[in-house]
């Protein structure tokens, strides 16, 4: 965790370096210095500290109290600051400021609108925002690593997915949290608020539940409909294996995928690589259901060893750290342990283990999907988000990569372009799109 820490420290030469030299000694790493006052005889500083857990952070409170002259004012977890009031809003897209203004965005004008509407119900995507909106549905039954911990609990997560949508893409995503576990009451509530918006954004919904949920999801309703779990993670992950399998001069296309884990993430990975033209992908999970799901898609169920000793490239997503000895790991292999926060093997144990490429779940992020391929679902005015979008997003991303690189930075605005672009034409190409329904560019 990453704590800050208000101190007060006597303004002498060599007092900041006693406070540096304590957090050292105590197991911090510290990142952020920031200076709030200096005065005659002391300074105000804000000093932010890499630590284990909250017991951590509260012995170097302690710590930092007992040197001489030194004052712990406050000190905060920085993830908690972050998150005081929310972190996204409803605002504007242009303020009203004349009578004229209020003439033409309310009554009489509205009503012009609305029974042009009326008359011609695709003008939505057009002059409402429902042509640049998404709806992020979750009723938190699996949650990153916490598991089900219910709809209100995940409202922080849903919030970070709405602002990169904000931030990356121009698009307004709204959390949509639906209390119940139950299929067919989280069907048709999704159905039932569908109509305000021109995505739908499934995300953190449990095993077996979330495949049944998005299928019927996707033959009930007009707009795109993606689990980001299931997909956008299966996207950014065959970029990065794109891109690793160039580094370790293998053909992806021609080599032999293990999958080891068939969660939302792990079967979305192996369906896509599989769909994408793998030679041949191989699949473990102890679950007999998640086994015929996937061996369905024609996927092939094997143990864990068996895909250690046969595949070219493995990717865990077991949620069991430690999984993969390094005993089972074969010369020359690429290996993506995904689960976080600690991984099925640790990458640097992988390549000691002879692996040609080894990383973990902090390399792959799917905020480098989401928002590019939904953008480019509404541009498109597509109908659905399809093999062809998915694979168009991963090569996009994959063609973005430098050769020191695993993914493109993620908070680099030109890269959500490309995808977006990618994702549009692929609609395009493959007939979902509707010219009727494209939505207004949101940038």
């Amino acid at each position: 965790m990453d704590c800050t820490y208000r101190l007060r420290i006597p303004h002498q030469s060599g007092q900041l370096a006693r406070v540096a030299t304590l957090i050292s000694e105590e197991g911090g790493l510290i990142g952020e210095v920031h200076t709030i006052t200096v005065a005659r005889l002391e300074a105000i500083r804000e000093i932010t500290v890499e630590l284990r857990d909250k017991q951590h952070a509260d012995r170097l409170a302690v710590a930092l109290g007992e040197l001489p002259g030194v004052t712990v004012v406050w000190y905060h977890d920085r993830a908690f600051i972050a998150h005081v009031g929310g972190k996204i809003e409803m605002s504007l897209r242009k303020p009203v400021t004349t009578n004229q203004e209020v003439r033409d965005v309310y009554t009489p004008g509205v009503a012009r609108v609305a029974s042009a509407i009326h008359e011609f119900p695709r003008l939505a995507t057009r002059f409402t925002m429902i042509g640049r909106s998404v709806a992020i549905c979750t009723n938190g039954s699996r949650v990153l690593g916490l598991g089900n911990i219910g709809p209100v609990p995940a409202m922080p997560v849903m919030e970070g997915k709405s602002m990169f949508y904000a931030q990356l893409v121009g698009i307004t995503a709204v959390p949509i949290l639906i209390d119940t576990n139950d299929v067919d009451e989280f069907v048709e509530t999704v159905v039932r608020i569908a109509p305000g918006f021109g995505g739908i954004h499934l995300e953190d919904i449990a095993t077996p539940g979330c495949f049944e949920i998005e299928r019927r999801l996707i033959e009930a309703l007009p707009q795109p409909v993606m689990h980001d779990d299931v997909h956008g993670t299966a996207v950014v992950t065959l970029a990065a294996l794109i891109a690793a399998c160039r580094q370790a001069d293998i053909r992806l296309d021609e080599a032999v995928v293990g999958q080891i884990g068939l969660g939302a993430a792990g079967f979305g990975i192996a369906t896509l690589i599989h769909d994408a033209g793998v030679r041949r992908v191989l699949a473990s999970d102890p679950n007999p259901p998640a086994q015929e799901h996937a061996r369905v898609r024609g996927i092939e169920i094997s143990d864990i060893e068996t895909v250690m000793r046969e595949c070219d490239v493995v990717v865990a997503t077991s949620g069991q750290p430690g999984l993969i000895k390094p005993a089972m790991v074969r010369k020359g292999q690429v290996i993506f342990a995904l689960t976080n926060p600690a991984a099925e093997i640790d990458p640097e144990t992988a390549l000691a283990a002879g692996a040609a490429f080894a990383a973990d779940g902090t390399s792959i992020n799917n905020v480098l999907g989401y928002p590019g391929i939904f953008k480019g679902a509404l541009l498109a005015g597509a109908s659905e988000i399809n093999l062809e979008m998915k694979r168009a997003a991963a090569w996009a991303l994959a063609g973005l990569t430098v050769s020191s690189e695993l993914i493109p930075e993620v908070l680099d605005l030109n890269v959500h372009e490309v995808v977006t672009e990618a994702v549009r034409r692929a609609a395009i190409e493959s007939g979902v799109a509707d010219p009727e329904r494209i939505s207004a560019d949101p940038a």
